[in-house]
């Protein structure tokens, strides 16, 4: 008889799977209902805030489930191409040649902004640099400048620190600090830029290694970390990024924080983003350390 036994379970294990699976979007408002389902994925960035976000709203609209994940701007507009998911979070604006590959696949790629945010560069705090010039971290960041002393330092060598090359922060810092917003700028991060694939991984090395230089989202930086105050070139004042410095756009180093869709959205996706565009969500922006965008 034991032998037997798996046999017989087999029906009801069957049956069982096949109860558990998701309810028709047909079926009403259920909180497994795919009209009620919304898949968020993309900027690192943006993760902390969406999550945020994705909670708040989840706790209000109960009917609702919103699943929210990084990994990367690329990853995120990727899985837009695909169409994997409802909304992709990036922290640069989509490419004319990922545009076209939208296309290709029947996919309409629509933007909306959806918060701000300062790009801070930060040092270890027994660094006594305070101060930089954007062209003095462009000349850092590919290789020109290599001692800390090249820059009112101390004698110690220059090690580096970047989001990977998938990073939405990655590729704007390339063109806004590296190229100086040059489109025929050709500049690179030098060959021993240490790429790292967190924001989290930034502020640790930072923290540990008082040679480093990295930069990060402003509302990722931890209060023991020091932040560089940026002066868009020599002679011009120096600024530290913050919400006032970002909207009276006096800090060299911010931008737009976007949400793609396929298309203008319709249901419970244009309910979620009318939402994150309220004055009770952009409170949660500034309270993690975004610039919230102003009506």
């Amino acid at each position: 008889m034991k032998k037997n036994l798996p046999i017989l379970l087999f029906p009801f294990i069957l049956l069982l799977a096949v109860s558990c699976r998701p309810i028709d979007g047909n079926s009403g408002n259920t909180s497994d209902s795919p009209a009620n389902y919304i898949e968020n994925k993309g900027s690192d960035t943006i993760v902390n805030l969406a999550l945020a976000w994705a909670e708040t709203y989840q706790g209000e609209h109960t009917d609702v489930r919103i699943s929210v994940t990084g990994g990367g701007s690329g990853t995120g507009i990727a899985a837009l191409i695909n169409g994997t998911v409802d909304i992709a979070n990036a922290s640069r604006k989509i490419k004319s040649e990922e545009i076209d590959e939208a296309n290709s696949k029947g996919i309409d790629p629509v933007e909306h902004i959806i918060a701000r945010d300062a790009i801070a560069v930060i040092v270890n705090p027994e660094n006594p640099v305070h101060e930089l010039t954007l062209q003095q971290i462009s000349d850092i960041y590919s290789g020109k400048i290599t001692n800390w002393s090249e820059v009112g330092g101390q004698d110690r060598p220059i090690v580096k620190l970047s989001r990977e090359t998938n990073s939405g922060t990655h590729v704007y810092f390339l063109e806004t600090v590296l190229r100086l917003g040059n489109k025929e700028d050709k500049t690179l991060f030098s060959t021993d830029t240490l790429l790292l694939p967190s924001s989290e991984g930034i502020i640790s090395e930072v923290r540990d290694n008082p040679n480093a230089i990295g930069y990060d989202g402003l509302g990722y930086v931890p209060d023991d970390l020091k932040l560089v105050a940026v002066a868009t070139e020599a002679g011009m004042p120096y600024v530290l990024p913050s919400i006032e410095t970002v909207n009276d756009k006096s800090y060299a180093i911010a931008r737009d924080l976007y949400m793609y869709t396929d298309g203008q959205p319709t249901g419970v996706v244009q309910q979620y983003l009318d939402w994150i565009l309220s004055e009770e969500a952009q409170a949660i922006v500034a309270k993690l350390g975004f610039v919230p965008v102003k009506k």
